[in-house]
Order: C-alpha cells, then sequence, then structure tokens
C-alpha cells in the first residue's frame, strides 16, 4: 500500500510529549507551592509577588492540568491514527500498553482533582498518589516511544 509520510503525524506527537512533560514538571511545582501554603503560616516568597498569591498558583496549576490532559488525549489520538495509518494494525510494541496506562492515570488524576473537598479527605492523596505513579508512567511511555520512533526514521 502507497500511504503518505506520516512524518508530520510524528513531529506533532513529538512536540506534545514535550510539552507534556513540561506541564508534568509545572504541575508538580506548582502543586508544591499549593501544598506549602496549605500546611504552613508563612507563604511561599514566590507565589505573592511573581503569581498572584495562593489563587493565581491555583489558577495556573488548573490551567496546565486541563493543557496536560488535552495534549495526551492528543497524543492517543495521533497514536492510533498514525500506527494504524502505517501499519493497518494496533499493538505492534509496548508503546500502545504503555501509553494507554499514561492516559487512564492522567484521567484518573483529573477526575481526583475534581473531587478535593473538605468532604472528601480521599480525593486529595488519591490525586497525589497518582501523580506519582504518573512520573514512571512518562517516563514508561517516553521509552517505548522512543524505540517506536527509531522504526520511523529513514
Amino acid at each position: 500500500m502507497n500511504l503518505p509520510s506520516f512524518l508530520w503525524l510524528w513531529k506533532i506527537a513529538a512536540w506534545s510529549m514535550g510539552l507534556s512533560l513540561l506541564a508534568y514538571l509545572m504541575l508538580a511545582i506548582t502543586g508544591v507551592l499549593m501544598f506549602r501554603a496549605r500546611t504552613s503560616q508563612q507563604f511561599p516568597f514566590i507565589t505573592t509577588p511573581f503569581m498572584g498569591g495562593n489563587k493565581g498558583v491555583r489558577s495556573l496549576h488548573y490551567t496546565m492540568g486541563i493543557s496536560m490532559v488535552s495534549l495526551v488525549l492528543l497524543l492517543l489520538a495521533i497514536g492510533i491514527v498514525g500506527t494504524l495509518g502505517h501499519f493497518g494494525s494496533l499493538g505492534h510494541s509496548s508503546h500502545l500498553v504503555a501509553g494507554l496506562i499514561v492516559v487512564a492515570l492522567v484521567l484518573l488524576s483529573a477526575f481526583s482533582a475534581t473531587q478535593i473537598s473538605a468532604r472528601r479527605p480521599w480525593a486529595r492523596p488519591l490525586h497525589i498518589g497518582v501523580n506519582l505513579i504518573l512520573f514512571i508512567g512518562f517516563a514508561w511511555v517516553s521509552l517505548t516511544g522512543w524505540i517506536v520512533v527509531q522504526k520511523y526514521l529513514p
């Protein structure tokens, strides 16, 4: 079958993955700042002058979270379309499993974030725990993704 090159699709995927990792890093930083603000009487010095206090940090955290969910779902769509277009079927490597696990973890993290409140004491520890596991998931999907990329490079 003579299919067009999917190189442009993989470029979008590479940028999306890089931006997802950047969003994850920013989420970790803003999450730590929110934790410090919540657990100590002293407000972290960096949040007040540069980010509009705790509300600014929380707003940035939510924005980065929505961005990361969107990027991960874009990556899922690109992976499915690109793999089906190139190979005609899915499941050629462990990257599919790693990707689906990362998507599930990101969606679970997003869901648990919407549940955080004083009435749901289980939500915050779940959110934090899932995000710690997500670090391993991102490492795994990055490694398997690099192996997949080698198949497409000339």
